[in-house]
């Protein structure tokens, strides 16, 4: 990370959204790639879950790479996984700027972009080009509504049947908080409403691609009870835990702390890894968990793992960390597993549920 170190001060006197869109053009441009070569995977880090073959369980969230324009180069970085999106039927331009803030004091953003999208058919372009070339990475692809549709059963639906051909896994992003009535969507009924219907849709589609809703972490215990039981009962394939929160914890320091939108990064991690901690044990360990929110460090994907997770995903500590944070994470995660005895990721997930050994 001596490099982006070096670059930071530069960096961080960009326009958040400006630096942002700099950092795909340096991954299309094939630099990042030169000055970032991973090593191979410590074996000890492959899992295998949904019929795929992970080779880490550390993944890029969605968020960063919307528009499905560098998955192969953001995996190339050493991610075992990359979730495009999100993704709304028809282009719109989200909402309007400024609508990304750094806190950097806190090492989080605040981020309202609203689905800012290319659309359906551009992103199932891009993706069809892909799969048509050499194997790249698990690509996931998270599904959004766009912000005047009044049938977000449709939009999901849509989604489902133009990009689950060619993802490995699709998340149905009901929690983002930038979008109006989009987080209703995570009661009971119409979560029942809306599982049912891009199930089916797969299976019309004769698909077996997994698929996962993202939750919020602003829910209460009730809702997230409700949740898990639609999520078991309907036949969902897994969960993301968890999107940004409009909460403002009272620790942060920086200047935007005030501006609307999800807030996401270090201030997050607690109570994404607690959420993702309930629903583990609400699910019983049958379901699973992909868990988001503040990791910045292996120990934090660690304790992720440990409170349920299979896998785990971060991007906000990419932006005060650089691309190196990748290979830092999976080398001190190899480490944590033969400190605790475990010779594989897959005996970790979930191990703060276990009852320890009587001696």
């Amino acid at each position: 990370m001596t490099l982006y170190r070096f670059l930071w001060p530069f960096l961080g006197t960009l326009d958040p959204e400006a630096a942002h869109r700099l950092a795909i053009l340096a991954l299309q441009s094939g630099l990042v790639g030169l000055i970032y070569r991973p090593s191979p995977d410590d074996p000890a880090l492959k899992i295998d879950l949904w019929g795929r073959a992970f080779p880490n369980p550390v993944g890029l969230a969605a968020g960063f790479d919307k528009n499905a324009e560098v998955p192969l180069q953001a995996g190339a970085l050493g991610f075992g996984f990359v979730e495009v999106g999100g993704v709304t039927p028809l282009p719109q331009p989200g909402n309007p700027r400024p609508r990304l803030f750094r806190l950097m004091e806190d090492r989080a953003i605040i981020n309202r972009f609203g689905f800012n999208s290319d659309g359906l058919e551009a992103v199932r372009r891009r993706l069809a080009d892909l799969r048509r070339g050499k194997p790249g990475p698990i690509i996931g692809v998270n599904l959004g509504k766009n912000r005047d549709s009044t049938d977000a059963a449709a939009d999901y639906v849509a989604g489902v049947t133009a990009l689950a051909p060619l993802a490995d896994f699709v998340v149905i992003n009901v929690s983002s908080p930038n979008t109006p009535g989009l987080r209703a969507l995570q009661s009971v009924e119409p979560m029942v409403a809306l599982t049912r219907a891009v199930r089916e849709t797969r299976e019309r589609a004769g698909s077996r691609t997994p698929l996962l809703f993202k939750i919020a972490p602003d829910l209460d215990l009730n809702d997230v009870t409700a949740i898990c039981r639609v999520a078991m009962a309907e036949g969902m394939d897994g969960l993301v835990v968890s999107n940004t929160t409009v909460m403002r914890p009272a620790s942060l320091k920086s200047t935007h702390t005030a501006e609307s939108g999800g807030l996401s990064g270090a201030p997050l991690f607690e109570a994404s890894t607690q959420l993702l901690r309930e629903v583990y044990a609400l699910t019983e360990g049958k379901l699973p968990l992909i868990g988001v929110g503040g990791i910045s460090s292996a120990e934090q994907a660690y304790a992720k793992i440990k409170a349920g997770a299979s896998l785990v995903q971060l991007y906000t500590a990419l932006v005060y960390e650089g691309p190196g944070l990748v290979g830092d994470i999976k080398r001190g995660l190899a480490e944590l597993l033969r400190r605790d005895g475990f010779n594989s990721i897959v005996q970790a997930v979930g191990a703060d549920h276990r009852k320890p050994k009587q001696k």
